[in-house]
């Protein structure tokens, strides 16, 4: 229960603030909004049938309705996927992940997306992206689940959601913002962060909340758990230290924005690691995510050119996408006995990072092929993506939700 609170967290107020404070402060209401939003959106349709199809058992791609409208979903253990804590509170747990994986993707689109679309768009998401993927990757019997499938057609691992958050949610942003378009004046006139405080205090609740999300993944307390809370902490550090060290190299000063994104970066590409690798690897992926994540923020984004607003792709995707080949590469045994068994055993410091590639490539391609479909067909029904360009230049805040966040007297 404390790590399902501690991940929602991560989404409210962590995630709306530190979104929120990189925005002009004409648009901060509408990140609010969306992160709000997408919260209740997505628990209903968690209750529908999103957990069902994510975690009851169906075929190699989707899972079945048996746990539709959480029936079935009691205070008895589900043995398929924890047989010591009550089905309801696993349900509830896996709830927190599925909120703040679309909340992720508007980051990429912020300032310019009209809130109708944004929401319209998730719904749609959940079900052709994110409920397909956490089946497949965490769900039993899923195609791509190498820990607990034995007839895995790829016998992949993600301890706490490199693929199924991670990567799903930065590269559909990638998609997402290439669809939608750049913001007026992208470019040619300066868009800096209004709040540089609020983008602080949601990186400190984020990384705070992050322990919840990594180590409450061992769904115990238990050796496990403070593994992966350890590496959490030491890539964060380490990521936020490697960021920091190229941008004083390159520019003489070490930003609060530099910090705040090395911080995140380290924490997205460790999530898949966290609960398989030792504490000098945490540190050795800390380092990479800050180097990799700091180039395609500063320069993959400016040679081609794409409005990515907040950088959604530059960290979760390419940290996430990081994450997972090094996992498979630096996972051991020795940290996680459940390495040593099964089907995932022969492949562990041999061939798993082949394995990760592959798996890697489809949620790549299925989350970029899916959202340009969505957002096309969104567009028509929601009469265009976008906001009109007046609404735009006023601020989504009065033009799309009536408020502004600042009153000046």
């Amino acid at each position: 229960m404390t790590s399902s609170a501690l991940v929602l967290f991560m989404t409210l107020p962590g995630l709306a603030l530190f979104y929120g404070g990189l925005v002009r402060r004409k648009n901060v209401l509408s990140i609010l909004a969306q992160c709000l939003g997408l919260a209740a959106v997505v628990t209903i349709l968690w209750w529908l049938c999103g957990y069902s199809l994510t975690y009851a058992r169906g075929n190699a791609l989707i899972g079945g309705l048996r746990f539709s409208f959480l029936q079935h979903v009691g205070t008895e253990p589900n043995g398929d996927y924890a047989q010591w804590i009550p089905h309801s509170l696993f349900a509830v747990y896996q709830l927190m992940f599925a909120i703040i994986t679309p909340a992720l993707t508007v980051g990429a689109i912020a300032e310019r997306m009209k809130f109708k679309a944004v929401m319209l768009f998730s719904v749609v998401w959940m079900f052709v992206v994110y409920f397909p993927v956490a089946h497949m990757i965490w769900g039993a019997g899923g195609w791509m689940n190498g820990l607990a499938n034995p007839g895995a057609g790829i016998k992949a691992i993600d301890f706490a959601g490199g693929f199924v958050v991670h990567m799903t949610s930065g590269w559909s942003a990638l998609a997402l913002c290439l669809v939608v378009g750049k913001r007026q004046g992208h470019g040619r006139e300066p868009m800096p962060p209004h709040s540089m405080v609020f983008c602080m205090t949601g990186t400190g609740m984020l990384w705070a909340g992050w322990y919840g999300f990594n180590a409450g993944s061992a769904v115990a307390a238990d050796g496990v758990a403070v593994n992966a809370f350890v590496t959490t902490t030491l890539s964060a550090a380490a990521g936020c230290f490697s960021w920091s060290l190229f941008e004083y190299v390159r520019r003489g000063k070490p930003s609060v924005l530099g910090f705040c994104s090395g911080v995140v970066a380290g924490l997205a590409t460790i999530t898949p690691a966290s609960g398989f690798v030792t504490a000098s690897s945490a540190v050795m992926i800390g380092l990479a995510a800050g180097a990799a994540t700091y180039f395609a923020c500063n320069n993959l984004k400016s040679r081609f050119g794409y409005d990515d607003s907040l950088d959604t792709f530059g960290v979760h995707a390419v940290g996430g996408t990081l994450g997972i080949i090094l996992t498979g590469v630096l996972a051991t045994a020795a940290v996680n006995p459940n390495l040593a068994t099964g089907p995932i055993a022969a492949l562990v410091g041999r061939t798993l990072w082949l394995e990760q590639l592959k798996a890697g490539a489809i949620v790549l391609v299925w989350s970029v092929v899916a959202t340009t479909g969505i957002a096309w067909i969104v567009g028509l029904s929601a009469r265009g993506l976008r906001v009109e360009r007046d609404d735009e230049t006023i601020g989504l805040d009065l033009a799309e939700h009536g408020e502004e966040g600042y009153i000046v007297e």
